[in-house]
């Protein structure tokens, strides 16, 4: 691990201010529109907007990419979000914003693009896995820094969009100065969305629900704490929290994942998250008790997308993985886009704690179907199961590819060390 911080840590670097820009305007535009009293319904489509701004430029980021070149991509999104993050705090209307997270959510998905490709062109076979555990690690990191970055001005000001503008702007330096000549962005064909359904149907389901609960979490966090009238530190904490649970939680869930039914894993970690939202329905204000909850959430929700991931490839031939991640992708945006449009029509009609209601009945639907569908399968032979890899849901498809990547060469390393019917190693 040490290896490769001290050989891509200046892509790291960068990665990591990008993150801190990112981490705080989502929050920040939760909590400032808010005092300019958009109303939940507003606030939701403009949380919305990213994801499908995010979900069009991984789409199109790669095309991009094969006619410019990775540096010039890089260049003129970075400067476009450099620019929409001064422009939230000049222009103060929710249909402005929302057009604006879009063009934002594309610009930050080309970005995780060129980036990633450069930080996995950096590291080599072996140490590809530490590689991405060590970028999720930044990820995080950098996002629960964001949320305390929070509290350094009003955020009724200009002061912490400018900061967050220039973060990002410092950050295409250590990415820019490091890397080496630009590496071939390649993709897979996908498989059709009908293969991936045929082949685990929970898996797809599972992924397009985790979407869902993602992206309201990281979009809607922010306004539901303001809506509780939780002072800026309180927001800023429990935002973190939500983070700090999923940073924590991955790997123990990634070990249970590796030895154990993961259907069962699901099942168990689903039922005791929309029973744990479902008492945050009732809670009253109690800020301790917001914390332990947004630790739970955060340490359910983010772990269990790279475990409908590994559960999908369970299925899946070795020759299919990679081009999965296409339409893994695509399923878990299509979700991320819904999610906050529902939880803020839900908030609107309901109050403040319709967050937590919404919660437990993502979490709810995910444990019914996955109980469903263990009557309708049979367990997956040891032998048949891939290596959990850790990956969040707002993954860039670099980030995605190279966990299935992991996921196959750990697939065909077992396969080399089966013994044959001879007793010898195949």
């Amino acid at each position: 691990m040490f290896a490769v911080a001290k050989n891509s840590w200046a892509l790291l670097l960068g990665m990591l201010l990008l993150m801190l820009g990112n981490g705080i305007q989502g929050t920040l535009l939760g909590v400032r529109g808010a005092s300019e009293g958009f109303t939940n319904t507003s606030m939701s489509l403009v949380m919305a907007a990213y994801f499908l701004g995010f979900l069009g430029g991984s789409r199109l980021a790669p095309e991009l990419i094969r006619r410019v070149g990775h540096v010039r991509v890089f260049a003129a999104l970075a400067s476009f979000i450099s620019a929409i993050l001064i422009l939230y705090s000049v222009v103060l209307d929710p249909i402005a914003w929302a057009v604006m997270r879009v063009a934002i959510g594309f610009c930050f998905s080309g970005v995780y693009v060129v980036a990633e490709s450069w930080l996995n062109d950096a590291s080599t076979n072996e140490t590809r896995g530490k590689t991405l555990s060590l970028y999720l690690i930044v990820q995080m990191v950098g996002i629960v820094a964001a949320q305390l970055l929070l509290n350094l001005a009003d955020p009724s000001g200009f002061v912490l969009f400018i900061v967050a503008s220039v973060l990002v702007s410092v950050s295409f330096a250590p990415i820019l100065l490091s890397v080496s000549p630009a590496p071939v962005y390649q993709t897979t064909k996908s498989l059709t969305l009908r293969r991936l359904f045929a082949v685990s149907p929970l898996g797809i389901v599972g992924i397009f629900l985790v979407g869902a609960l993602f992206s309201a979490l990281f979009g809607m966090s922010a306004v539901y704490a303001t809506r509780v009238d939780l002072t800026l530190v309180q927001i800023s904490l429990f935002v973190a929290a939500i983070y700090v649970g999923g940073m924590f939680a991955q790997y123990p869930i990634g070990w249970f994942s590796d030895r154990m039914d993961r259907r069962m894993l699901i099942l168990g970690l689903t039922v005791f998250g929309a029973a744990v939202m479902a008492l945050g329905v009732f809670n009253l204000g109690n800020f301790s008790v917001l914390i332990v909850l947004a630790l739970i959430v955060g340490g359910i929700s983010n772990p269990l997308y790279s475990l409908f991931i590994a559960y999908t490839n369970d299925f899946l031939e070795v020759d299919e993985m990679a081009a999965a991640s296409g339409g893994l992708i695509f399923i878990n945006g299509v979700g991320a886009v819904l999610g906050p449009v529902i939880l803020g029509r839900m908030m609107d009609l309901w109050g403040p704690n319709a967050f937590f209601a919404y919660l437990a009945g993502i979490m709810a639907a995910i444990s019914i179907y996955a109980a469903y569908r263990m009557t309708r399968r049979p367990l997956p032979e040891a032998h048949e199961t891939t290596s959990y890899a850790p990956v969040t849901p707002a993954a860039s498809p670099v980030a995605v590819n190279v966990a299935q990547e992991i996921a196959i060469d750990l697939v065909l390393e077992e396969e080399s060390n089966t013994p044959d019917p001879n007793g010898d190693a195949t």
